[in-house]
């Protein structure tokens, strides 16, 4: 597994919380958020970082989004 920062099309609620919407891999590669199923304070054991970690339903599968230091990243195979 590698960590890769991707970009991610988030939303902003009144008081200031945020949603992801998309991640992008690239151009060819987006996916769409269905639902966000839990948000912690969590490190990544499989490639190193903590921050906020949000489990997200992704067409019908459960993955993992990080945001680290103002940047998102996932664990990808290599």
């Amino acid at each position: 597994m590698k960590k890769v920062y991707v970009p991610v099309t988030v939303r902003f609620d009144t008081e200031g919380k945020l949603r992801p919407l998309e991640i992008e891999f690239d151009p060819a590669h987006r996916y769409t958020i269905d639902k966000i199923l839990d948000v912690r304070r969590a490190a990544c054991e499989s490639v190193g970082g903590v921050g906020d970690r949000y489990t997200c339903l992704i067409r019908g599968q459960e993955r993992y989004l990080w945001m680290e230091k103002g940047r998102w990243f996932v664990a990808a195979k290599e």
